[in-house]
């Protein structure tokens, strides 16, 4: 029935970093493996994604944010996850219900319960087989994250400066400006004050401790290469169930 691997964390955590050198570990073992993404990852979900980061949506209920998230998250059940499990393959999929139960639940103070029964409506009871969980303290995500934006900025704005778009004098955009690239967005859900990081913090350890079995937490401070090596170690074992592709994939 295939393999299911999620991959949570703070902002800036570099989860997607991880999933990306997996993916491409993972193809170049000949493992049938596809990569996607929360909210997103369909055509539909992209269109949800962009009304969901967007920080002019400020007005945006609670109740609202977690259909849209659940809705983005049925399409892709739907549509790719488990046609694709079905067939045997590896899925990679980067934020999944989790972050639903620590962003909309401990962060926005959704009742538990609730989240439980339209996250198993959404995906169908469709659980990950390992989610790996790479941690770090809010404060120290979101610099790392408006350190990478702030670094897309200066690149683009070089780049406009060669092309004579624009003039030597114009500077860096400040952090409250709109997202400058997709790869270092800074949505509105960043855009929260520390305190609600904090309880989604707090919502991810509290979600580890029920489920112990299920998670692998590795430090996020570490290089990116040592990270990939213990991710790498937490899903070896769970290959021996998937099928190598053959010659003429």
């Amino acid at each position: 029935m295939g393999l299911f691997i999620t991959f949570e964390g703070l902002e800036g955590c570099g989860k997607s970093t991880q999933a990306r050198l997996l993916y491409e570990r993972l193809q170049a073992r000949d493992y049938p493996v596809i990569l996607t993404r929360e909210p997103g990852g369909t055509r539909i979900g992209e269109l949800i994604r962009r009304i969901l980061v967007d920080l002019q949506h400020t007005e945006m209920a609670a109740t609202t944010e977690t259909l849209l998230f659940s809705a983005a998250r049925a399409q892709l059940v739907n549509e790719l996850i488990q046609p694709y499990l079905n067939t045997g393959g590896i899925v990679l999929c980067d934020r999944y219900a989790d972050s639903t139960y620590a962003y909309q639940g401990y962060g926005l103070g959704h009742d538990l319960d609730q989240l439980y029964a339209i996250i198993k409506v959404a995906t169908g009871g469709l659980m990950p087989d390992l989610t790996i969980y790479l941690d770090l303290t809010p404060e120290e995500g979101l610099e790392r994250k408006q350190r990478a934006r702030s670094g897309h900025a200066a690149n683009d704005i070089e780049q406009r400066r060669k092309a004579g778009i624009i003039p030597t004098s114009v500077g860096l955009p400040p952090f409250s400006a709109p997202s400058v690239s997709s790869g270092a967005e800074w949505n509105r859900l960043d855009a929260r004050d520390l305190v609600y990081h904090h309880r989604v913090a707090a919502g991810f350890h509290e979600l580890i401790q029920r489920e112990p079995e299920r998670w692998r937490v590795l430090d996020a401070r570490l290089p990116i290469d040592q990270v990939m090596q213990e991710v790498e170690a937490a899903v070896e074992p769970l290959l021996a169930g998937v099928t190598q592709l053959k010659d003429g994939r």
